[in-house]
């Protein structure tokens, strides 16, 4: 986003930023452009303040939206499915990928991110793998804290990958000694 342009009040630019990020809790549409604006907290300008409320804009719009559990699911629906993806080089200024999963829980999301990773990945398996690594620890955490709630899933869960390097690097471990430049 162009960083040129007027400045505008930050505190108001900030309250918005934040109330929007309070909505990405129910309204995974949203969470890509709010962390998109939020990366401009520090010197907002009118064109950052004008793509804020355009999100506005589209949230007045589509108010009825929103993650809606089904009523009557039975224990033997209940299945946790896991989707991990990444876009390679996606940020032209710094080359890193970014990330992302999200969790479905009887078809209904319930655990979603999509991050600018920390290390800048070489190839597009690469890419991949280390998005699929971040989703597993993910799927640790949930089937732990479903365990918690004892919650009885149907089946294991399934993590969905589109690469099938990146899947036959998790599934081999002699592959192990052509990663380890990988940081986890």
């Amino acid at each position: 986003m162009e960083t040129n342009g007027e400045s505008v009040a930050a505190t108001d630019y900030r309250r918005i930023v934040g109330s929007l990020r309070y909505l990405c809790n129910s309204r995974p549409d949203l969470s890509y452009n709010v962390g998109l604006i939020s990366r401009y907290m520090q010197y907002p300008k009118e064109l950052h303040m004008y793509v804020a409320q355009r999100i506005l804009r589209y949230l007045q719009g589509t108010i009825g939206y929103g993650i809606m559990f089904p009523k009557g699911k039975s224990d033997s629906e209940l299945e946790l499915v896991g989707y991990s993806d990444s876009y390679w080089c996606g940020d032209k200024s710094d080359r890193k990928n970014t990330a992302g999963y999200i969790f479905l829980f009887g078809g209904v999301p319930i655990s979603w991110n999509s991050t600018k990773e920390v290390v800048v990945a070489l190839s597009y398996f690469e890419a991949k793998y280390i998005a699929a690594l971040g989703a597993c620890y993910q799927v640790i955490w949930l089937e732990t804290m479903l365990q918690e709630l004892q919650v009885k899933l149907s089946s294991r869960t399934r993590l969905l990958v589109d690469n099938k390097s990146a899947i036959n690097l998790a599934k081999h471990p002699t592959s192990y000694g052509r990663s380890k430049h990988i940081e986890t």
